[in-house]
């Protein structure tokens, strides 16, 4: 039924509804009960007897009550179940169900559509090809369900907006995926001019009541409306009404989806001018302009006079009443008049109006006895404008993002080669040897690369992270000691705390570069000194948080705020404060990715930052990441002491082993080829996947482990890997890439045995991690 290995409805119910044990509480008390009994058979009838056989009596009785009413509480939430299933399945939206552990268990028929089957994968792998960053969307509701029963977020989408909402659902979750359209609408309803909506293959889709009312009926097809077809927007048309034939002049509006509202003005005796000027323009509720034969406004409605913040008498070229066409305004009418374009729709700035409005404006070329004229519709296109602007801004961040994290993954296989074949040669050398001090700069400006690649994956949001349940309290008293020294004497750095303060979860190297950044960029604002103030606060949602383009969801979250004394930032650069290379700051003083990196890291944590500045008073950046609940984890278990300790080698051993290494840049094989060969493993090399299955072919090769490249040219290292696991189970695998890996396909989610370690790597790095693995 659910196109999903789960076949029937108690499948679901039984992943989603676990309990099939004995709950501990009443079988504590049936123990209890027992050993009154017990106690009471042995005492006999005296009185402690009895009470004994009392106290039976309530525990078995209490034992029932609860496991009755765990029962009729596993009853209700399977009924619940079976009805949200039902109806998930005729729901046209696309709607999952995921478990506990987020493998999807159900998917409705409109969802195998749209996403094919995604039977047992993660909800973001199934939304990932429709919703940027889907990870990071699916992770914000998974954390918001903890502390609500439900949470939704709109996405803009290179294809549109796209609603996810989420609710919780037993033990599982229920995810329901909306494409947000504009809401239906009966077009014309409430306009005393005759209107109707028309498809692009005449097709009448709806008319208004004037409509109907001036034919007598209801009518399908355009036919049946004119008398001559096609009907062309300004011309005089006999229109078949239900008193017979009267002369309206069509006026058509032209949407983006090839619909077509088409108003039939009355045609009168008068001159064009005169009849559309002072009988028809103010009875249409639409703006309208009335354009003559030289390009002269002849008269404007009220509508159009509001639209363009004119008076009722304004006159002169339409070009000094809008601007914003690639080409004079001028030209574009008169082509129109002369038909030498095809009549469609441009978007125009009002030249008048204080406040930026965005104008569509729509020609039809009007025929009569004194010559060609317009007749302009105008739209109020402001809010189209800007989701178009905002959607262009994030076409053109997501391009760089991507073009980032692309020169980033291709940069990592060079530092890689680079820094590795340094190490080599220090090992070689002694740190007397007057080659070492150089070696030591190679590899010291090859690290400094290595962070600027970072924070170009932190712009894209590909890199590494490492969350952890941070106490920001603890966290950032250590971190102001390092800030104290970079701000310098002249400058004051103030912290302050909310009490009440949660913890969140979060990368903390990659937060505290995050604060640096801020609290560095607060210094160079404030030449002169000053005072940074250094905030955390607890901030409670009840309701959307809507700015800067962006939606902040209901909800707790924890802010850091970062005020500065500064020179504050102009409002014409606020719009792209966090814009890769863009800086506020003199040439040479700054490479434009601090920002851009601050913004890529508190995105990809789920979390959200504004900027607030003024001129000559100073600027703040506050920063919304969602509160977690739960209490820190214990330093022990993050450090990793206790497993390094574990595997500590002894002095002057050699560990042996069988590695198979796959990788296709050459300079990055060799290096990693050595590096372990120098640590006393038997390597064998293969530029690519094929090539690797191919030597696997010979039966008699021991092989202990698999350290491959993810991204390869033809087939990738998942998909070769889970081929060679087939027929070598036992087989441990490392994983490189200079990709994160919760941005790769597949990644090394579900192979077992597997580790993955980012590029650049040291020969330490690589060593180390080769070894935990096979000893």
């Amino acid at each position: 039924m659910w196109g999903v290995q789960l076949t029937n409805e108690a499948d679901v119910s039984r992943r989603l509804i676990p309990g099939s044990r004995l709950p501990v509480q009443p079988l504590a008390l049936v123990i209890f009960g027992l050993s009154a009994m017990l106690g009471a058979l042995a005492v006999g009838g005296t009185g402690p007897g009895i009470a004994l056989w009392a106290v039976t009596g309530g525990a078995f009785s209490a034992a029932a009550l609860s496991v009755a009413r765990g029962l009729v509480r596993r009853r209700r939430a399977r009924g619940d179940l079976r009805a949200a299933l039902r109806l998930m399945e005729h729901d046209p939206s696309a709607c999952f169900c995921t478990e506990a552990g987020g493998a999807i268990v159900a998917a409705n028929a409109a969802a195998r559509r749209r996403f094919g089957p995604q039977d047992g994968q993660p909800m973001a792998r199934a939304i990932a090809g429709l919703l940027p960053n889907a990870a990071a969307v699916v992770f914000r509701h998974e954390t918001a369900l903890e502390r609500r029963r439900i949470a939704h977020e709109t996405v803009l989408t290179p294809r549109g907006a796209v609603r996810l909402t989420a609710h919780r659902l037993a033990e599982g979750i229920f995810w329901r995926v909306d494409d947000q359209t504009a809401a239906a609408h009966h077009a014309g309803e409430g306009i005393s001019l005759p209107m109707m909506v028309v498809s692009h293959s005449d097709t009448i889709l709806s008319m208004n009541a004037a409509m109907r009312d001036v034919l007598g009926r209801r009518a399908t097809a355009m036919e049946e409306v004119f008398g001559e077809l096609p009907v062309v927007p300004g011309r005089r048309a006999r229109l078949l009404s239900g008193d017979g034939p009267i002369e309206v002049i069509p006026v058509v509006v032209t949407a983006r989806d090839g619909r077509r509202e088409v108003y039939a003005v009355p045609g009168l005796a008068e001159p064009p001018a005169a009849s559309v000027a002072a009988r028809a323009f103010e009875a249409l509720p639409v703006a309208l302009l009335h354009i003559g034969p030289d390009g002269r406004l002849l008269a404007s409605n009220r509508h159009a006079q509001t639209l363009l913040g004119i008076p009722r008498d304004a006159a002169g070229p339409l070009s000094q009443f809008v601007e914003g066409l690639g080409r004079p305004v001028n030209d574009w009418v008169m082509d129109t008049l002369a038909e030498r374009i095809p009549n469609r729709p441009e978007v125009v700035r009002a030249r008048r109006r204080e406040t930026e409005v965005f104008l569509q404006i729509s020609l039809s070329r009007i025929t009569d006895g004194t010559g060609p004229s317009l007749l302009a519709v105008l739209h109020d296109a402001t809010e189209l404008k800007t989701l178009e602007q905002q959607f262009v801004q994030s076409q053109k961040m997501q391009a760089i993002g991507e073009l980032a994290g692309g020169i980033a993954h291709d940069f990592n296989n060079l530092l890689t080669a680079i820094s590795g074949h340094c190490d080599l040669l220090m090992l070689r050398h002694d740190q007397g040897d007057p080659d070492y001090a150089d070696l030591a700069q190679i590899n010291q400006n090859a690290n400094r690369a290595a962070s600027l690649v970072g924070q170009l994956l932190a712009f894209s949001r590909k890199q590494t992270l490492e969350p952890e349940i941070l106490d920001l309290r603890d966290s950032m008293g250590e971190l102001m000691h390092l800030l104290n020294r970079l701000v310098g004497e002249r400058i004051t750095l103030a912290l302050s705390h909310d009490p009440a303060l949660l913890p969140i979860r979060a990368d903390r190297r990659q937060l505290d570069q995050v604060i640096m950044n801020l609290v560095v960029n607060a210094r160079d604002a404030m030449p002169e000194g000053g005072e940074i103030r250094v905030e955390t606060r607890m901030v409670t949602l009840a309701e959307p948080l809507f700015r800067d383009r962006a939606e902040v969801p209901p909800g707790r979250y924890v802010t850091i705020r970062v005020r500065d004394q500064g020179h504050g930032i102009p409002p014409d650069k606020l719009s792209r404060i966090f814009e890769p290379f863009f800086t506020t700051k003199r040439v040479g003083e700054g490479t434009g990715l601090g920002l851009s990196m601050a913004y890529g890291i508190v995105k990809q944590t789920g979390g959200y930052i504004f900027v607030d500045s003024v001129v000559g008073v100073g600027s703040t950046f506050t920063i919304y990441v969602p509160a977690h609940d739960a209490a820190p984890e214990a330093e022990a278990a993050a450090d990793g002491s206790a497993p390094a300790a574990a595997t500590d080698a002894a002095p002057g051993a050699r560990p042996q082993g069988v590695v198979l290494l796959v990788e296709d840049e050459a300079p990055v094989r060799a290096f990693a080829a050595r590096a372990l060969r120098l640590r006393g493993y038997t390597v064998i090399e293969a530029a690519c996947a094929e090539e690797a299955l191919e030597r696997l072919g010979d039966a008699s090769l021991e092989i202990d482990l698999f350290l491959t490249d993810v991204v390869m040219p033809g087939m990738d290292g998942p998909s070769w890997v889970r081929r060679a696991l087939e027929m070598r189970p036992d087989v441990k695998v490392v994983f490189v890439s200079g990709y994160a890996e919760d941005q790769l396909e597949d990644g090394s989610i579900g192979i077992p045995n597997s580790v993955f370690l980012p590029k650049p790597f040291s020969l330490s790095d690589l060593t180390e991690t080769v070894r935990r693995q096979l000893h």
